[in-house]
């Protein structure tokens, strides 16, 4: 097959694109040809009686791009998701315009991607948003890097705690680039007076999985930790989110 061909989206075209050079081949509408039907539901198939622990990733990916592109072969597309962006967790959270660089993809199958990136984030929130962090701690990490560990750019949280350490609010502070974000310190102690938080978890990835701190993450950490202290504001952490582990300033004695 060649793997530069593209895949159309909805809405559907009426023929099915050939296999190789020849013709396009017309096909009766609303139906896909039975090699495409018997493939899916083997893979459904799969998934509901194994789980997904042992579906490499560009089958859990055609799972999702069924429902972006439903008669049309979407093995090669996931295939080279993945090579473009390097596993299921990097092609969920690329950004759109990244997203629809590449060939065959379009808004539907942009949507499918969001909504379970956006499903995925929701359910870990869910599991530490107004609950005590401290006694929590392996669902927040988990949380952590659900939301941060395959970004392409660096982002930084701010978790806000109230007086028995319950998570308040979660708020994404700032956005920068691959190895840099502008962070504000007057700005997050502004918005923890306005949340009335008594102590703050500061989380920031790095998006080349190393989570070793910078001289400026230790220096900007400082900063945050001294305005804060001078309103009676705790600093209990500071997470760095690689992208198979998360470093803590407090347990390297950073804080």
């Amino acid at each position: 097959m060649d793997p530069n061909r593209t895949f159309g989206e909805m809405p559907l075209p009426l023929f099915q694109p050939a296999l190789d050079d020849a013709a396009p081949v017309p096909l009766p509408a609303g139906k896909a040809p039975s090699y495409l039907a018997d493939h899916r539901a083997r893979l459904r198939d799969r998934f509901m009686t194994g789980g997904a622990g042992a579906m490499p990733d560009y089958e859990m990916l055609e799972l999702v791009l069924f429902r972006a592109i439903p008669r049309q072969d979407v093995k090669p597309l996931a295939r080279r998701l993945i090579e473009t962006f390097g596993d299921f967790n990097r092609v969920l959270t690329a950004p759109a315009a990244r997203l629809e660089q590449v060939d065959g993809v379009g808004p539907a199958v942009v949507i499918e991607l969001k909504i379970v990136e956006a499903a995925a984030q929701r359910m870990a929130r869910a599991k530490v948003m107004h609950r005590p962090v401290l006694s929590g701690w392996d669902a927040l990490l988990d949380y952590c890097h659900t939301a941060m560990a395959h970004r392409e750019i660096e982002q930084f949280r701010v978790l806000y705690l109230d007086r028995k350490n319950v998570l308040i609010a979660d708020e994404e502070q700032a956005r920068g680039t691959v190895d840099h974000v502008p962070v504000y310190p007057r700005e997050i102690i502004r918005r923890s007076l306005e949340l009335n938080a008594s102590a703050l978890i500061l989380v920031h990835n790095h998006p080349s999985g190393d989570p070793t701190p910078s001289d400026a993450d230790i220096t900007m950490t400082a900063r945050i930790a001294q305005a804060a202290d001078s309103m009676g504001i705790a600093i209990h952490d500071h997470l760095i989110i690689g992208k198979s582990r998360e470093l803590s300033f407090r347990s390297q004695g950073l804080l």
